[in-house]
C-alpha cells in the first residue's frame, strides 16, 4: 500500500539509480529539533525478515532548518537514502468514504470529487491520496471503502522548502498514521488484528491494523502530561467547580466506544489485543485498562519486535515514546 503525496513534489528530485542505501530515513521536523531514524530489514536464523534501526538521533537546529537539513545532507550522506518525512497532525485531514467503481485510472480523479464537500476548502487547492480499506466486509454486504488523505497544496510545498533549499532527495511525505500502521504490522499475531495507542504531549493515537493494513483510526484527547501523577479513580477539578472523570477513566471509555465501533464495522476482523506504548506508571495503566476492556493489554516494547543492537537510548521508555513516529515511518515497506 503507498501513501505519497508525489503529485505535489514534482520539482524535487526523484530517485535515481545512483542511491545505494538499503531502507527508508525519516528527517521528522520539529520546532526545536530534527529526528533522523534508518530502518532497514535484515533476516534472522528463523529465515524471517525483521527489523533494524541503523540510527535514531535528535539534532538540534542551528541557523535554521534549511541550513540544519544541509549539513545532515553532507553528514549523513541523504543524497544515497530514500528519505521521507511526516506531516503534523493538524495539516491533514483522513476521510473514510466509499470506494468509486470506476477504472483504476480514474480513481485519483473520482476521489477528489467524492470528498469535495467533506472539506473546509476547495478541492482544487487539495492535494489528494487514497488507500483502500481491505474488503474483510464484503461477505456481510457493505460497499467497499476507502481511506482519502487531504492536505492544502500549500502545506505541502511549505514541508517540501526546507528539503528543496538543502537539496535533499525527498521521496514521499506520509502522515502519522499510516507511521503508526507501520510499528503495529510488527505486533500482529498471525491471522489476528490489534490496536496500537501511542501516548505523548500532543494526545493520543488509536489505530486498528489487520494483515499490515490500516482499517481505522481516531485520535483521543488524553495527554501524557494529564496522566502524569495521575491515578485509576482520580477525579480533576472542572472550571465550574464540579469534579470530572480523571485521565484514566476518560481514557478507558474512549478506547471501550472505540473498540465497539470497530467491533460494529468490522465483525470480520478478530483484535487481538490492544498495546501500548510507554507512559508513566505504565503497569498501573496497563492493569487499569486490562480491567476495563475486553481484551488483553499489553505494553510496546520495541526490543521485542525489532533490533537496535547499537542504538543503547532506545531501550528507554521515554526516548521510544518520542522517535515511535519517525521509527515508523522509516518503517514503510516497498520495493527500492
Amino acid at each position: 500500500m503507498k501513501l505519497p503525496f508525489l503529485g505535489a513534489l514534482k520539482n524535487l528530485k526523484l530517485p535515481g539509480a545512483a542511491r545505494k542505501t538499503p531502507g527508508f530515513v525519516c528527517i521528522n521536523l520539529w520546532p526545536d529539533r530534527i529526528d533522523v531514524s534508518h530502518v532497514v530489514s535484515h533476516v534472522v536464523a528463523s529465515g524471517k525478515e525483521r527489523p533494524e534501526i541503523k540510527r535514531c538521533d535528535t539534532y538540534r537546529k542551528v541557523g535554521g532548518e534549511a541550513a540544519t537539513l544541509t549539513r545532515l545532507r553532507k553528514d549523513l550522506d541523504l543524497e544515497r537514502c530514500r528519505c521521507i518525512t511526516l506531516l503534523k497532525s493538524g495539516d491533514y485531514q483522513i476521510t473514510q468514504v466509499e470506494a468509486p467503481n470506476v477504472l483504476p485510472s480514474e480513481m485519483k480523479n473520482a476521489v477528489r470529487w467524492r470528498i469535495k464537500d467533506m472539506i473546509d476548502f476547495p478541492v482544487d487547492e487539495a492535494t489528494v491520496d487514497s488507500v483502500s480499506i481491505p474488503a474483510t466486509e464484503a461477505a456481510v454486504g457493505r460497499t467497499a471503502q476507502m481511506l482519502a488523505v487531504t492536505t492544502r497544496n500549500q502545506v505541502i510545498a511549505k514541508v517540501a522548502k526546507p528539503f528543496n533549499d538543502a537539496d535533499i532527495p525527498l521521496e514521499i511525505i506520509d502522515v502519522p498514521e499510516f507511521a503508526q500502521r507501520n510499528v503495529a504490522r510488527c505486533l500482529e499475531p498471525e491471522g489476528k488484528g490489534v490496536a496500537l495507542l501511542s501516548l505523548d504531549d500532543r494526545g493520543g493515537l488509536l489505530t486498528f491494523t489487520f494483515g499490515g493494513e490500516l482499517y481505522q483510526h481516531r485520535r483521543i484527547d488524553v495527554t501524557l502530561a494529564s496522566l502524569r501523577g495521575a491515578g485509576p479513580g482520580e477525579k480533576e477539578s472542572a472550571d465550574v467547580g464540579l469534579e470530572m472523570e480523571g485521565p484514566y477513566e476518560r481514557l478507558a471509555v474512549e478506547l471501550q466506544r472505540s473498540l465497539d465501533h470497530f467491533d460494529r464495522q468490522f465483525p470480520r476482523v478478530s483484535v487481538a489485543k490492544l498495546v501500548v506504548t510507554p507512559v508513566p506508571g505504565a503497569d498501573k495503566l496497563r492493569s487499569y485498562l486490562g480491567g476495563r476492556l475486553d481484551l488483553p493489554v499489553e505494553l510496546l516494547y520495541l526490543s521485542e519486535v525489532m533490533d537496535f543492537p547499537d542504538i543503547v537510548e532506545l531501550h528507554e521508555p521515554a526516548r521510544q515514546v518520542q522517535c515511535l513516529l519517525t521509527i515508523g515511518a522509516a518503517l514503510r515497506q516497498e520495493a527500492a
